[in-house]
């Protein structure tokens, strides 16, 4: 039986990996696919906090022509609709979970306060922070590496559409290689992609690794806790 080698963790998921193929909205069978993730994670007595993006409803740069604080507020609003599904979800399967929200939308969620989520962390739930870092011009990504640090998170797991980070597109390029360790300051000087700056130097700054994978590779989110060697670590 796997063992986790961790004992709390970030888990970092986009808005885009809950749609699916659709490319907006929220697949039900794809989340049905990754809570079940979670929930097997959660199993192995791992403490998960869970930050997730809001880009399968709407993303701050469609806002070309709006004020960008209103923009980015409005992507804000829409990871909680995302928190809010991945916790609908979690619950139906028996796992306690909370909705903490950097905007106060206290009819729906938790204010977000770092006390009470560790004490929830302790408890055994798992908590969803939504509303990113509740400022704009600020990442879900810098989210997660901002939640990870406050809650002492031993990783930040980046589950992404891909298997891991590359040296450029891979996409784009066919040739594009995969890189399986790279430190903090190769992924800076590198100016690689798959999370922000800021993102990677608030990781740095508070020694959290970041382990980049494909989400949706057979039992990934337990693999990657296990400790086996999967997509690209950053350290």
């Amino acid at each position: 039986m796997a063992k986790s080698v961790y004992k709390r963790v970030i888990i970092k998921l986009s808005g885009e990996a809950l749609a699916g193929e659709k490319g907006n909205g929220i697949d039900e069978k794809i989340l049905g696919e990754i809570t079940n993730q979670i929930k097997a994670v959660k199993d192995l007595g791992v403490e998960i906090g869970i930050v997730v993006g809001g880009g399968n409803f709407w993303r701050g740069r469609q806002g070309k022509e709006m004020n960008s604080s209103t923009a980015d507020h409005m992507g804000m609003l829409a990871t909680v609709i995302n928190a809010l599904a991945i916790q609908d979800a979690l619950e139906r399967k028996g796992v306690i979970t909370r909705v903490q929200t950097a905007i106060d939308i206290i009819k729906v969620a938790e204010p977000y306060i770092i006390r009470k989520a560790l004490s929830h962390l302790d408890k055994g739930r798992v908590v969803i922070f939504a509303c990113g870092t509740g400022n704009p011009h600020f990442t879900t990504d810098t989210a997660a590496a901002l939640r990870a640090a406050d809650i002492n998170a031993e990783v930040l797991l980046l589950a992404k559409n891909v298997d891991g980070i590359y040296d450029s597109d891979p996409r784009v390029n066919p040739d594009a290689k995969k890189l399986d360790v790279v430190t903090y300051k190769e992924y800076i000087d590198k100016e690689l992609k798959a999370m922000d700056t800021t993102a990677i130097t608030l990781c740095k700054e508070n020694d959290i690794k970041v382990l980049a994978f494909g989400l949706f590779e057979e039992d990934a989110l337990v693999r990657a806790v296990s400790g086996e060697r999967i997509g690209t670590l950053i350290k």
